[in-house]
């Protein structure tokens, strides 16, 4: 393998104005210094072997000199250095220093500290020579009954890459795996009441074993299906949801179905992070798409509407968009107990509910005399984008529910004084005009009509001006001139235009009387 074709495991940023030291000063510091000084001597050593200096000489030194010393700071830059060190001469054959190296890792792999062992079996992984790791194959088997499981942990990922580079090495490496699985499954077995008591991260680590596991062996799903029910109310939100998406992928039942669906739901609800909110709500919407889940989940509409307090637009509008799709005949009854002006705190999202509730009353016909009231009220609001979408909802109603129209004209009659906006009183008299049919209706909407004219003649105002009952400071008036002095000691001259607000009853004047 040339140099270019080796792989490179690790970067070290070093400042390119600092001048490399000399071999010798290397050396001497390696063979005399203090633990500091060989330290930083040995870093200096990796920088340049990462440069492409060879360095050949110092090899022998490092291995007389710093690999026996047992402070961790040395042993984790030893793990760097002989990561990066070149290895074999120029024909591919091993280096003969090399077999003491191979040594001292067979006594660290035996070291009493876990962490030397755990990081040594670590660095074993990155190794690519197959004469190097085979003296050490029985040291690496016995880390697997190591008492800390940072040891085994590392142990199985060690067995796994070595089985994979060169699988001669070890080659019941598959059975030897199989067996510690097993135990781990024996002792999960004997404590699966109490894993709502162990941390996060080892919850995590159940759920994930027991999903490979369950998926790998189906006949295991009985086993351990009810350490997943227990994970649900993990304190963990995390957990929580890990759990829930391997229930449903473990279970079809309905009972399944509906406790992974209300742990989404907490979990939307008390999380704060819109982000995460989004994620979950998408959980819910993948368990609607499949056929025999939906009709679970239809009977959780009401407690989907929960996640509707919270502020975000975008989560509201998600949350409308599924709950929409999961109404029914059987649950219709739910949105129309979600009262609209309990959440009228933007404009948007009063938009986004009225566009809701005229989609369930298209699809629910009988829904729509109890929606009607209650979206009559947004035809007087100052959001024109909301009182438009109602508007055009009652036009469609009107025309459509041949039995709501005496309903529909009684409740517009009652809120059209209170129209606020040009555009929707044009369309809401348009409405009357081309539906009122009874002498009773008609003369009903043309009060209404009168009621927005207001005081006749309208032209009040400019009979008032013509004989002088207008009073001045009704009236916009200029303020008199002042003569100011400057620094430079000359005059100039200020005025001002002032005019006074509009009164009372220029603002509470008939829709029809007022300024377009």
């Amino acid at each position: 393998m040339t140099a270019a074709e080796n792989v490179c495991y690790t970067l070290i940023n070093v400042s390119s104005d600092s001048e490399p030291p000399s071999e010798v000063s290397l050396k001497a510091d390696l063979e005399k210094g203090e633990i500091k000084a060989k330290t930083e001597a040995l870093k200096k050593v990796i920088i340049m072997i990462l440069n492409g200096e060879k360095l050949p000489g110092l090899l022998m030194t490092i291995i007389r000199f710093v690999l026996p010393l047992q402070d961790h700071t040395i042993k984790k830059l030893l793990l760097v250095f002989w990561e990066i060190v070149p290895k074999t001469t120029t024909d591919g054959k091993l280096l003969q220093e090399m077999i003491l190296v191979c040594d001292a890792y067979r006594k660290d792999l035996q070291h009493p500290n876990e962490f030397i062992r755990g990081s040594t079996l670590r660095f074993l992984c990155k190794l690519k020579e197959s004469e190097l790791l085979e003296p050490l194959m029985p040291a690496i088997r016995a880390c697997l009954e190591h008492r800390h499981s940072y040891v085994r942990r590392n142990a199985v990922l060690a067995i796994y890459t070595i089985y994979r580079n060169f699988e001669h090495l070890i080659p019941d490496a598959p059975e030897l795996i199989h067996d510690f699985l097993d135990r781990a499954l024996d002792y999960l077995s004997t404590c699966i009441d109490q894993v709502h008591t162990f941390g996060d991260i080892l919850q995590l680590v159940i759920v994930e074993l027991i999903y490979k596991v369950c998926h790998a062996n189906p006949s295991e799903r009985a086993r351990f299906i009810r350490c997943i029910y227990n994970l649900l109310q993990s304190s963990s939100p995390a957990v929580k949801y890990e759990a829930a998406g391997t229930l449903v992928t473990l279970s079809s039942a309905p009972t399944a179905v509906k406790a992974a669906a209300q742990c989404y739901i907490d979990l939307i609800i008390k999380e704060s992070d819109n982000n995460v909110k989004l994620i979950v709500l998408d959980r819910l919407i993948e368990l609607k798409d499949h056929p025999t889940h939906e009709r679970v989940l239809q009977d959780l509409v009401m407690d989907i509407l929960r996640v509707l307090s919270t502020p975000d637009l975008e989560v509201r509008k998600k949350t409308l968009h599924l709950a929409l799709d999961l109404v029914s005949s059987r649950n219709k009854e739910v949105i129309k107990t979600n009262n609209v002006t309990e959440h009228e705190d933007t404009d948007k999202y009063r938009q986004l509910l009225v566009r809701t509730l005229h989609s369930c009353s298209v699809r629910f016909p009988d829904m729509a005399a109890n929606v009607i009231p209650v979206l009559m009220e947004f035809l007087s609001d100052t959001n024109e984008a909301a009182a438009a979408d109602v508007l055009e909802f009652v036009r469609e109603a009107i025309q459509r529910f041949d039995n709501l129209r005496p309903l529909i004209i009684e409740k517009m009659l009652e809120v059209f004084h209170a129209i606020k906006t040009v555009k929707i009183y044009r369309g809401a008299l348009w409405i009357l005009g081309e539906y009122c049919s009874t002498k009773d209706d008609i003369q009903s909407v043309m009060t209404e009509v009168r009621r927005s004219l207001g005081e006749i003649p309208i032209v009040e105002n400019e009979i008032k001006k013509e004989t002088g009952e207008m009073k001045p400071e009704d009236e916009v008036s200029a303020a008199p001139a002042q003569k100011l002095v400057t620094e430079m000691g000359t005059y100039v001259t200020q005025s001002a235009l002032s005019s006074s607000r509009p009164s009372k009853k220029e603002e509470d004047s008939p829709l029809l009387q007022r300024p377009c």
